[in-house]
């Protein structure tokens, strides 16, 4: 089979190796099986899983094409690395393993920083009672987050979850052992993956997933699975924490702080700091980023042009850095070292 003359627009679902697999944007056609155009890597463009491309030549008698322009990018995450997300849905288990609220609120920070919409999947709900399943829902209810209660084992609930992934692009994540990997298998009944079993001594999953690909929905729209991880890391800046908590938002929306620069901690006067349930998430959160970048800015710049040396009377002083090691002097040692082979090999000859 020979298409017409394009151009012809797809999505990238994976990378493999120095080729791509690019779903068209055309009906009734399988997926292409592309190169990407030397000109592109020359311009220092990188094809990303979720990229929409333009596909010239597509000859489908040999499976190929060619990726000859990426078109621009509605958002672009570097963990896992997927372009044009929509969305990210957060799997967890309401037991075995227990929902931890602390690491369900670092995995919650993650997403809010990628500025995309975040939902919660709760998974094994035919494991536990309904008030139990009820009081998570108006608990994450609560902290400003949707929920979606089901059971891949039993095939409940996923009537909802359906609905929302219809015609987007929702990246999957979560920690390992919540039955990501078996929801993406009942999601999408022809993919085959790896189930990892959870470890019955830590009560964690064995990490199943390696790489990211996004999977065709039979209803539409595409799924990204990345690798899970169990400590997602903090943002960098301890002053950008606040926008990742929706109650803070919804508390300076009634009021303002005293201080322009307030971190919601000791100041007086602070319209956040008060009894509500996640506080005391973003009060460690946030002496965790803070020590995270105290400790950075105190660490040594092995660029700077001058070291600085504490002599025994604990005064510094500064020397210039050598910028090779070609210009270092050769230690002693070494130097002994080599006038003995010399004169072992002399012996020798």
């Amino acid at each position: 089979m020979v298409l017409s003359d394009g151009p012809w627009l797809g999505v990238v679902l994976a990378k493999e190796a120095n080729f791509y697999r690019v779903c068209l944007e055309a009906p009734d056609t399988p997926i292409l099986l592309c190169t990407g155009r030397s000109r592109l890597k020359k311009m220092g463009e990188r094809v990303m899983v979720g990229d929409r491309v333009r596909v010239e030549a597509p000859d489908f008698t040999d499976g190929a094409g060619v990726i000859a322009e990426i078109l621009p990018r509605r958002s672009l995450l570097s963990r896992p690395p997927v372009a044009n997300a929509q969305q990210i849905i957060l799997v967890f288990a309401l037991t075995e393993p227990s929902l931890e609220p602390w690491q369900l609120s670092r995995f919650l920070i993650h997403a809010e920083a990628t500025g995309m919409e975040t939902k919660i999947v709760l998974n094994k709900c035919d494991l536990v009672s309904p008030a139990l399943q009820q009081a998570w829902q108006e608990r994450i209810q609560a902290w400003g987050y949707p929920s979606f209660p089901l059971s891949v084992t039993q095939n409940q609930g996923f009537a909802p979850l359906y609905e929302t992934l219809a015609d987007r692009i929702t990246l999957c994540a979560g920690p390992s052992g919540v039955g990501k990997s078996s929801l993406i298998q009942r999601l999408i009944p022809d993919l085959s993956l790896r189930v990892g079993a959870v470890s019955g001594k830590l009560q964690r999953g064995r990490h199943t997933t390696r790489h990211v690909e996004l999977f065709p929905l039979p209803d539409g729209g595409l799924l990204a699975d990345s690798p899970g991880f169990n400590q997602p890391e903090l943002p960098p800046d301890p002053q950008a924490l606040p926008d990742y908590f929706p109650e803070i938002g919804d508390r300076l929306q009634k009021g303002t702080c005293q201080f322009n620069n307030c971190t919601h901690r000791d100041e007086p006067d602070c319209q956040v700091r008060g009894d509500w349930e996640r506080y005391p998430h973003y009060v460690k959160f946030l002496g965790e980023a803070i020590a995270r970048q105290t400790q950075q800015q105190h660490q040594p710049d092995a660029e700077a042009p001058m070291k600085v040396k504490i002599t025994t009377a604990g005064q510094r002083s500064y020397e210039p850095r050598l910028e090779s090691k070609k210009y270092r002097r050769t230690s002693r040692r070494l130097h002994h070292q080599t006038l003995q082979d010399w004169e072992t090999n002399l012996e020798d000859s």
